[in-house]
């Protein structure tokens, strides 16, 4: 596509910034930058025809990574500082404060999601949206969490005034797919529970963070939020050899989790909160109702390109319905329109320039072991994309079989025997979400009983997904440690805390004093509304 065949309102001037943000201050980085490009192709001042420069962002190194993190640091003071002692009243106001400095950047973060990760219009402005209104739906529930918390109990004799408090000092390194609500439904959570954090933007998404940096710095107090560039290897690595970190808070592949952990010197302190890779099926029963299934498949392997961890990335369908179930699949897929995000197509670019060659090595790969493209146009290749393919029979041989995809190929595999995909995902690393169709309740009882056991969301008649933000998000084994959701994100980046006394009229009368006196942000019974 050639420059003048984009709309003026999609057009894009590179962004080249500089800045960053460390202990309240935007400073200015005068190092090495890394320039930022899209595989969504235009033409240069030159007329040369390539990947679209959007800008530039600094690459930082350990210096600035233990800049950062020392800011965050001594932010918190060992639990003195001025945030994490701040009452609850005063961070939401904080809060509040930047999610209305956020809006006002709506259009260039929208417009930068298109181009920099591919995403189409729709989803672009409904990851912005949908990351307001989760900020808004986590002020609500920290409401909650403090309403309920403003009481004293008296046990045997004891009385407790029992609260939720910070952790410490934060990691937080978000995914490249959803870079801006991902990465927020970690720090958002993190910081409004009174703890510090350093962020890293992910290497896809990342210029999309620098509009926010000034919004940031004007909402919270010095320390509290630190935002640096670089690769993770640069920056991630040497903070967690300080031994600081006391929340390693990532969306992303375990591989990089477990590397990051063994870099601590005190595992035993580090609480992890992890969003990690999936392979999660869909389990299509002889009853299923097949038009329904195949939407509700194409949606979950293909939305977003199934650049998801909770897209559907293996289909199991009963051999009995197997030659129907591919047929009206395979033709929903060729259906699908590819283009650019702004043109609002299901089908957009892969950001990851190696992403369309890693597609075509696990389709031949594949093939090598019996499948076959069921789709006519499965697999038809570009420089930036790779169009669906339909892979059937797919077997335990195949690579397809084991890994993770992450972009947009759909193995099917036949059963006869239920115990088969049952025992296949209870040999999986993974284990997150199902999806199961099927109207017999007599079989759907036990096998939701059974798959309860094996995922954390079991979806009937439906596709994986994340939301609603209020539902817990969490997976079993290497899919996630901690529980993420609106309410949930809240307990993970907090611990139960009290104040204790015994049941005696001289502690009364001081806990009373206390109550009335504004000397304790801790001891309040106050009501917020």
């Amino acid at each position: 596509m050639s420059e003048m065949k984009i709309p003026e309102a999609f057009k894009i001037k590179p962004l080249n910034s500089h800045s960053y943000l460390v202990n309240g201050a935007i400073k200015q980085w005068s190092g090495q930058m890394t320039k930022v490009y899209s595989v969504i192709g235009s033409e240069d001042s030159l007329g040369n025809f390539g990947p679209t420069l959007l800008g530039s962002v600094p690459d930082m190194g350990e210096e600035t990574a233990i800049e950062a993190v020392n800011a965050a640091n001594e932010a918190y003071n060992r639990g003195k500082g001025n945030w994490p002692t701040m009452s609850v009243t005063d961070r939401l106001k904080c809060m509040e404060i930047f999610v209305e400095k956020m809006k006002t950047h709506r259009e260039t973060v929208v417009k930068l999601l298109m181009w920099e990760i591919c995403k189409n219009k729709t989803d672009s402005y409904k990851e912005f949206d949908r990351t307001i209104d989760y900020i808004n739906n986590t002020i609500e529930a920290y409401k909650n969490i403090d309403r309920k918390a403003s009481k004293f109990e008296t046990q045997d004799g004891v009385l407790a005034h029992i609260r939720r408090g910070p952790i410490g000092v934060v990691l937080c390194l978000g995914p490249y797919n959803y870079p801006l609500n991902e990465t927020f439904c970690l720090l958002v959570p993190a910081i409004i529970m009174g703890n510090t954090a350093v962020f890293k933007p992910a290497k896809h998404g990342v210029l999309l963070i620098t509009p926010l940096l000034e919004a940031f710095q004007e909402s919270f107090p010095p320390g509290v939020v630190n935002i640096v560039f670089g690769r993770g290897r640069s920056i991630a690595a040497p903070i967690m050899k300080t031994g600081i970190i006391d929340v390693l808070a990532l969306i992303g592949h375990s591989s990089s989790a477990v590397s990051l952990q063994d870099l601590h010197p005190n595992k035993n302190r580090l609480r992890l909160v992890l969003g990690l890779e999936a392979k999660n099926p869909a389990i299509v029963l002889p009853d299923a109702d097949l038009n329904h299934t195949v939407a509700e498949c194409i949606s979950g392997a293909l939305s977003f390109n199934g650049q998801r961890c909770t897209a559907l990335k293996v289909i199991y369908v009963h051999e009995s319905i197997i030659s129907e179930f591919n047929e009206l699949f395979s033709k929903a897929v060729d259906n699908l329109v590819f283009g650019m995000p702004w043109e609002d197509t299901f089908l957009t670019p892969l950001p990851e320039t190696s992403k369309p060659a890693y597609i075509q090595e696990l389709i031949n790969d594949a093939v090598s072991h019996g499948a076959k493209v069921i789709n006519k146009r499965g697999g038809e290749l570009t420089d930036n994309y790779s169009y669906p393919a339909v892979l059937y029979p797919v077997n335990d041989k195949m690579r397809l079989f084991h890994e993770e995809q992450f972009g947009p190929i759909i193995p099917i595999i036949p059963y006869n025997d239920i115990d088969m995909p049952l025992n296949d995902m209870a040999e999986s690393n993974y284990g997150q979400q199902v999806s199961l169709f099927g109207e017999n309740i007599e079989n759907l009882g036990p096998l939701i009983d059974a798959l309860a056991n094996l995922v954390c969301r079991v979806n009937l008649n439906s596709a994986c997904q994340r939301g609603p933000d209020v539902y817990p998000f969490a997976g079993r084994k290497n899919s996630a440690v901690g529980t993420l959701s609106v309410y949930d994100a809240l307990r993970s980046f907090s611990i139960r805390t009290f104040v204790a006394a015994k049941d005696s009229a001289k502690n009364k009368e001081i806990i009373k004093n206390l109550l009335k006196s504004d000397a304790s942000n801790f001891m309040t019974t106050e009501y917020l509304l």
